[in-house]
């Protein structure tokens, strides 16, 4: 085959170190996932959608066919933290968390975790990050160890 082609589409989540709540701000959540999509651009994964909470992320985006996506991830997290110190004095303490969760989409499933992207502000009106991220590890049959999981 001549050519090299590739639709891989991952869900991300990760959130912010100890799960505090650097991102109160909705003006500086909608800047950061814009901030987000851009580097993922310039890494050639486009983002489909993007949602951020006060302590936590959510990114649905095509994996690109030439980048690891470890090395995605560790651009997207040390450009935006160091993006979100020079935001305000309240967020020059800003951290990630070192690890995250990752989760292959279906085609057939983009409108779904689409929708569930969006919903997150109900959503955790009623459910916790870490039960939300427990979930989805059980509902991806992800193997984890609880003392691990948080940092």
């Amino acid at each position: 085959m001549a050519q090299s082609l590739a639709k891989i589409i991952v869900h991300i989540v990760f959130s912010t170190k100890n799960r505090t709540p650097f991102l109160r701000d909705e003006a500086i959540r909608r800047e950061l996932n814009s901030y987000l999509a851009a580097t993922l651009r310039e890494l050639d994964s486009p983002a489909l959608l993007i949602g951020s909470l006060s302590d936590h992320v959510h990114v649905l985006f095509l994996l690109s066919r030439t980048h690891a996506v470890c090395d995605i991830l560790e651009e997207i997290k040390k450009n935006s933290s160091k993006w979100a110190k020079t935001k305000s004095p309240d967020l020059r303490d800003f951290q990630w968390q070192n690890g995250y969760g990752i989760f292959s989409v279906s085609q057939s499933n983009v409108a779904a975790v689409k929708k569930y992207i969006s919903e997150q502000e109900d959503h955790h009106r009623t459910m916790t990050f870490q039960d939300e991220f427990r979930r989805l590890l059980e509902k991806y049959e992800v193997k984890f160890d609880e003392r691990y999981v948080w940092d």
